[in-house]
């Protein structure tokens, strides 16, 4: 059987630095091929040039045995490959169907039976996404979902999927995997790039490591086991330092009241919920997609408002509180580390340095009245230096670094606000395994120095090894608490669902 994609000895330079060097990749007809590595080992480059975003500086590309240049994206969906990005290429001011039928359209559209086809095809693959709404009102896992449908729509021999579980509850992971079934028994061959490495192990034939922009090893997923994954993405075993959860961890005891929430409410997101965070404390929520765990915190940061009449009272350090924008509340030394780090949490035209300094000008901490470039660069080498950013230097757009890197650049921006609490939403959604441990480092930094800290997390372990006490949100609300020494995934779990 011949490889229905091949790369031969592919370099890709940017500015001259080479963010991939001499990679050999194939890929079979039928096959689920996982390619993995840290942030920033080069796998988005890879496929990207495998879709027609870029172009290789040298080597070549070959698609059923032919030598191959993609001009662009549309040239490498019309030989039939496509790719569902990690961040989502959807228009937002157009409904999903019109996204999913994007480039397919017939010369007389009849909306209302465009409107009927894209939810027969939605339903279909067992997504629940009304075809009707405008992108710009989905959530993430949502759009998502729309991504899929439209790759899988157009019907191509090759998708490449850059982290599409990422945003996905359970039982919507559990019909991507069965999509990916089907469409490897029609023949579709599937890349499939992911930082859940239990889910590469289950669903590949193949799996290939990158590792700082080199080919490590390429094997069979048999031969594989989470070990010998992250052993080969990172040089060495991190798996103790992750996710074995030390049973004789002592939780931190509990400091100063910082934050108290009575019976807060917002629409049919957030209803009669109620908690309190503690200083020097990592305050950790769990909660499925939907639990109204990010609609809390983006109440009580400013971000949106809660009910006027009956939306129940914040207290900060024994004050009642109600922001309507977030500045205030930045000012009182609230800020939130947002889930959506690329809509929401830089300026992806902007250098590093320049989004770190805006967050400094914008806070009370700024004194000056003129703009200091070299107040900038010395802001940003400390703050590179401390998260252990990497990138070519501060000059480089944020948009061009790794999804980890992007991470600690928004980390950043919220810690030199000198917050009192930092709320992280999902703070290593689409981060290596590599960077987990940095972020996981500096989480607990903040909660040793006496800093509230909340972390809101999908992923069990991660709330299990950080957390000093563990909030479980359902249907709006906060249903449960449990300390460090009774929680268990089984616990956790069952309050969340029942």
């Amino acid at each position: 059987m011949k490889p229905i994609l091949e790369l031969k000895n592919v370099t890709k330079a940017f500015h001259g630095v080479a963010a991939i060097r001499n990679v050999s990749f194939t890929l079979m007809p039928g096959e689920v091929h996982s390619l993995l590595g840290e942030n920033g080992a080069g796998k988005s480059t890879l496929t990207k040039i495998m879709a027609g975003v870029y172009e290789p500086t040298e080597g070549e590309v070959a698609f059923n045995g032919e030598p191959m240049t993609f001009g662009s994206p549309a040239d490498a969906l019309t030989k039939g490959i496509a790719m569902v990005f990690q961040e989502t290429s959807l228009v937002p001011s157009l409904t999903v169907a019109q996204n999913i039928y994007l480039g397919k359209e017939k010369f007389l559209n009849r909306l209302r039976g465009i409107y009927i086809a894209a939810q027969q095809f939605l339903q279909s693959l067992s997504f629940g996404v009304d075809p009707t709404m405008y992108v710009s009102q989905l959530g993430a896992a949502q759009k998502q979902m729309v991504e899929i449908a439209r790759a899988v729509h157009h019907k191509a021999k090759v998708i490449i999927f850059d982290e599409p579980t990422a945003t996905l509850t359970p039982e919507e992971k559990h019909h991507f995997f069965a999509l990916v079934s089907r469409l490897k028994r029609e023949g579709v061959s599937i890349i499939f790039i992911s930082h859940a490495l239990e889910e590469a192990l289950a669903i590949s034939d193949r799996i290939t490591i990158l590792r700082d922009g080199q080919h490590v090893m390429t094997d069979d997923a048999k031969n594989f086991d989470r070990d010998k994954i992250i052993a080969a993405m990172v040089g060495r075993s991190l798996s103790a330092e992750l996710y074995n959860r030390d049973l004789t961890r002592k939780a931190r005891p509990y400091g100063p009241k910082v934050l108290s929430v009575q019976n807060l409410s917002m629409g049919k997101m957030v209803r009669n919920t109620s908690f309190s965070i503690y200083a020097g404390q990592i305050t950790g929520i769990f909660g499925l997609i939907g639990s109204g765990r990010t609609e809390t915190a983006k109440i009580i940061s400013g971000v949106v408002k809660r009910d006027f009449f009956h939306g129940g009272e914040v207290r900060l350090e024994g004050r009642s509180v109600r922001y309507r924008v977030p500045r205030p509340a930045v000012k009182d030394g609230i800020v939130y580390v947002t889930e959506d780090r690329k809509i929401e949490g830089f300026f992806e035209t902007k250098s590093i340095a320049e989004n770190i300094y805006m967050n400094l000008l914008s806070s009370d901490r700024n004194r000056g009245v003129v703009i200091s470039h070299s107040e900038m660069m010395d802001l940003a080498k400390s703050w590179t230096e401390k998260l252990n950013i990497r990138a070519i230097d501060a000059n480089a757009r944020v948009i061009e670094l790794s999804g980890g890197n992007q991470q600690k650049v928004v980390i950043a921006k919220a810690l030199v606000q000198a917050p009192k609490l930092v709320i992280f939403d999902e703070p290593t959604r689409g981060v290596d395994v590599g960077a987990i441990a940095e972020l996981h480092h500096v989480i607990n930094q903040l909660a040793d120095a006496g800093l509230a800290v909340v972390v809101i997390s999908s992923y069990l372990p991660e709330i299990l090894n950080l957390a000093d006490r563990i909030l479980v949100s359902r249907q709006g609300r906060v249903v449960e608490e449990f300390s460090t020494e009774e929680a268990t995934e089984e616990k956790i779990m069952y309050a969340a669902v029942h």
